[in-house]
C-alpha cells in the first residue's frame, strides 16, 4: 500500500479538503473553510497544516471562539445543512469558548465540526500552560466537556487514531436525522507527530444523502389516520427547509384543504401569504394559528421536533379526540407525543402521503375558519404596526397614561425611559417599519430576547428561505456571528441581524470579521435599556422587577437608580462599521435606506420603550413558579400553574 508521511494536523487537512457530497445534483465541496482562533494549542501543529497546505479551505480568523462556531453553525443552517464550517481554537479557554455554540448547533441539529487544541498526550511538561488538572483522574481535560454537547466525540492520541475518528465524523456530520457538533480534541503534540498514512485514505471521498422513503405500511396507517378526521393541521418544522420540502407541502396543503403553522425553524419554508399558511404556532405564534390549533383533531408534525414553545408545553392541542402524526427523518423526534410515526425525508413523505390521500377522496371538513383566521391576524398585524407612544399629558394622571401591550409592569416609569432615550418608538411599529423598509428576498436572523417572539408572529416573509431564526437554543450572542456565517452562505444578498441590547452587550466580536472579510452585514440593534423579555416573564410571574433593567446601582444598595444610556452606535463606528441613530420612524426609513446603500457592514441603533412587544396570543409556556412565596402575586401565578398543568398532556 502507497503512503505518505505526513503529521496529524497535515492528514487532518489533507482529508478534509477531500470531502464532498451529493444530494442528488452533483458532487459539491462539503467543508467550505475553518474558522481559527490561534494560541500555543493549535498554532504550531493545525496552524502549520493549513500555512503550508489548506488546499480548497478558506481559513478564516475568528475573534470569538464562541463567536466563529456561531457563525459556522449559521452558515451550515442556511446552507441546509449541505456545506459546513470547521473551527480550531486552542487549548484550555480558547476550546471551552466554544462550548456553548457546539451547545447550540447540537440543540438545533447542525453540523459543525470542532477542532480543540488540547494537553499533551506524553504529560511531559504537565501542567502545561492553561491546563486544568484533576487530581483523581489525569486523563480528563477541558473538552472532556465537550462530550455533553457533541453528536461525536473523540480524542486524537495516536497519530494513526485519526483515520477512524474523520470517518465517524463524517458519518454524523452527514447524517440528516441525527447530527449536530462534532468534537475532534487534539492534543498538541500529537498534532506535530509523523505517520505514514495510506495514501488512499486521502482520496476525493464523496457522501451521497440518499432522502429516507417511507415505509408503505407507514404510509398506509397515515393516510387512514388523515382520512378518518376533519380538521387536521400541519405543522411545519425546520426538517422541511432542510428537505427543500416547501413545494410538496404548499401541495398538500391545497389539495386537501389542511392549514399549517409554522416552528420559528420551518418559518419562510412556504412565503407567509400563502393562503394555507397561518404563520407562527404555539406560544410565540398568533392567535390565528393557535385559535385552529385548539380545535384541530389531527396535528400532523413535518420535520419538527415538537418543543414546548411549539406545543404550548404540550397544551396547546385541546380537542378531546386529537391525535398525532408524524413525517420525520428521526425516529426519536418521530416517536414524540405519542404520535403515529412516519420516518422519512419530509419532501418524499409528504408526496407519498399525498398519493395515497387522493387514492381515498380526502378532503377537509373546514368551511372558511382558514380565511377568517388569517384576516383576524392580519388585522391584528396592522394594529400593532400601527402602535405610538402617546406619551403622558399630564404627569400627576394615571388615566391618561399610555397603556402597553405588556401592561401592569413598568406603565408609570415609561416616560423615564421616553425620557432617558429621548424615543416615542414602540418595538412592534419598528418590526413593521423594517419589514416593509428592506428588500424582500433579504435573509434576517435572530435568537433571543422578545424579537423572536415579535418576529415569529409579525415578520411577513415574501420570499422562502429568507428567516433564519436560531430558536432551538435561543442563544444570545448568536445573532452577529450568525449574520457573518449567512452572509458567507448568501454573499449576494443583503443580511440584517435583529439584536437587542443584551444579546448585542454579550457578544458582538464577529463584526470585525465580517470587515476584514468584507461581507457586509446589517446589525438592527433594538435598545429598551434592559433584559425585557426575562423581565416580563418575572413581573408575569409575580415578581417584581429585579436585575433586568439596565439601571445604576441606588442609594438603597440594589440595581433601581438611574436608567443607564449607551450609545451603541459609537462603539461600532469604532469598529469601522457605518452606524446609524434612530428614535422617530422618519430616522428609522432613512437609515434603513441609508444602510441598504453601504458596501461595508452596517449598524442602526434604534432606541425602543420597554413592554411594547407583543404580548402572548392564547398559548401556554410551562415555567418554575415557586410552590412557597410570602407574596400573594406568585402564589396566584403557581395556582395558575397548577391549572395549566392539569389540562396539558404528561408526555
Amino acid at each position: 500500500m502507497e503512503r505518505i508521511r505526513l503529521t496529524t494536523a497535515q492528514a487532518l487537512v489533507k482529508f478534509l479538503d477531500q470531502q464532498y457530497v451529493d444530494f442528488g445534483s452533483g458532487p459539491e465541496r462539503f467543508i467550505h473553510g475553518i474558522f481559527t482562533v490561534f494560541g500555543h494549542g493549535n498554532v504550531l501543529g493545525l496552524g502549520q497544516a493549513l500555512q503550508e497546505a489548506p488546499g480548497g479551505l478558506t481559513v478564516y480568523q475568528g475573534r470569538n471562539e464562541q463567536g466563529m462556531v456561531h457563525a459556522a453553525t449559521a452558515f451550515a443552517k442556511q446552507s441546509r445543512r449541505r456545506r459546513i464550517m470547521a473551527c480550531t481554537a486552542s487549548v484550555g479557554p480558547g476550546s471551552a469558548n466554544m462550548l456553548t455554540a457546539a451547545a447550540t448547533a447540537t440543540a438545533n441539529q447542525i453540523p459543525v465540526l470542532l477542532l480543540p487544541g488540547d494537553t499533551f498526550a506524553t504529560r511531559q511538561p504537565d501542567p502545561v500552560l492553561q491546563q486544568m488538572e484533576h487530581t483523581h483522574n489525569l486523563s480528563i481535560t477541558v473538552n472532556d466537556a465537550f462530550k455533553a454537547v457533541s453528536k461525536y466525540w473523540d480524542r486524537i492520541c495516536r497519530p494513526e487514531q485519526l483515520m477512524t475518528a474523520l470517518l465517524n465524523a463524517m458519518r454524523v456530520l452527514t447524517d440528516q436525522a441525527d447530527t449536530g457538533a462534532v468534537t475532534i480534541a487534539l492534543p498538541q503534540d500529537v498534532q506535530a507527530e509523523a505517520w505514514d498514512y495510506p495514501l488512499d485514505f486521502f482520496r476525493k471521498r464523496i457522501h451521497r444523502i440518499i432522502p429516507r422513503l417511507p415505509h408503505p405500511e407507514e404510509v398506509a396507517a397515515a393516510a387512514d389516520l388523515i382520512a378518518s378526521k376533519q380538521r387536521p393541521l400541519l405543522v411545519c418544522g425546520g426538517g422541511v427547509r432542510y428537505a427543500d420540502a416547501g413545494p410538496e407541502l404548499r401541495d398538500f396543503a391545497e389539495k386537501f384543504a389542511v392549514p399549517f403553522g409554522e416552528t420559528q425553524a420551518g418559518k419562510s419554508a412556504v412565503e407567509s401569504g400563502y393562503a394555507y399558511n397561518l404563520g407562527g404556532i404555539g406560544v410565540t405564534g398568533n392567535g390565528g394559528a393557535n385559535a385552529l390549533a385548539a380545535t384541530a383533531d389531527l396535528v400532523i408534525g413535518v420535520g419538527t421536533r415538537f418543543t414546548d414553545f411549539t406545543t404550548g408545553s404540550k397544551s396547546l392541542f385541546t380537542h378531546p379526540g386529537v391525535e398525532f402524526l408524524t413525517l420525520n427523518a428521526s425516529p426519536y423526534h418521530a416517536a414524540k407525543l405519542d404520535a403515529l410515526a412516519v420516518v422519512c425525508d419530509a419532501a418524499e413523505g409528504l408526496t407519498a402521503l399525498s398519493a395515497a390521500l387522493e387514492e381515498r377522496g380526502y378532503r377537509s371538513a373546514y368551511t372558511d375558519e382558514i380565511v377568517s383566521a388569517k384576516e383576524a391576524w392580519e388585522a391584528e398585524r396592522k394594529r400593532l404596526a400601527g402602535i405610538e407612544y402617546t406619551g403622558n399629558e399630564d404627569e400627576n394622571s394615571l388615566e391618561s397614561l399610555f397603556v402597553p401591550e405588556i401592561a401592569g409592569h413598568l406603565d408609570e416609569l415609561l416616560p423615564e425611559y421616553a425620557a432617558k432615550l429621548k424615543t416615542s418608538l414602540t418595538q412592534t411599529r419598528v418590526l413593521a417599519i423594517i419589514n416593509e423598509s428592506i428588500p424582500k428576498d433579504a435573509i434576517v436572523i435572530g435568537a433571543a430576547g422578545s424579537l423572536p417572539g415579535d418576529m415569529q408572529r409579525m415578520w411577513n416573509a415574501a420570499v422562502p428561505d429568507t428567516y433564519h431564526m436560531e430558536y432551538g437554543f435561543s442563544c444570545m450572542g448568536y445573532e452577529i456571528s450568525g449574520a457573518l456565517g449567512v452572509k458567507l452562505a448568501e454573499p449576494g444578498r443583503e443580511v440584517y441581524a435583529l439584536v437587542g441590547d443584551g444579546s448585542y452587550q454579550m457578544l458582538h466580536s464577529e463584526l470585525v470579521t465580517s470587515l476584514q472579510e468584507n461581507k457586509k452585514i446589517n446589525i438592527i440593534l433594538l435598545d429598551n435599556a434592559g433584559f425585557g423579555c426575562i423581565n416580563n416573564l418575572q413581573m408575569e410571574q409575580g415578581l417584581d422587577s429585579m436585575g433586568t433593567e439596565f439601571r445604576h446601582r441606588g442609594p438603597d444598595g440594589r440595581l433601581s437608580g438611574e436608567l443607564m444610556h449607551i450609545d451603541y452606535a459609537a462603539s461600532a463606528a469604532g469598529y469601522g462599521v457605518k452606524t446609524f441613530r434612530a428614535a422617530t420612524a422618519e430616522q428609522l426609513r432613512s437609515a434603513l435606506e441609508e444602510a441598504g446603500k453601504q458596501d461595508r457592514s452596517t449598524l442602526i441603533d434604534i432606541k425602543v420603550l420597554p413592554k411594547t412587544m407583543t404580548h402572548g396570543y392564547g398559548a401556554w409556556w410551562h415555567v418554575g413558579v415557586p410552590e412557597v412565596s410570602g407574596s400573594e402575586a406568585v402564589q396566584a401565578a403557581y395556582e395558575q400553574k397548577r391549572g395549566q398543568l392539569d389540562q396539558a398532556r404528561s408526555y
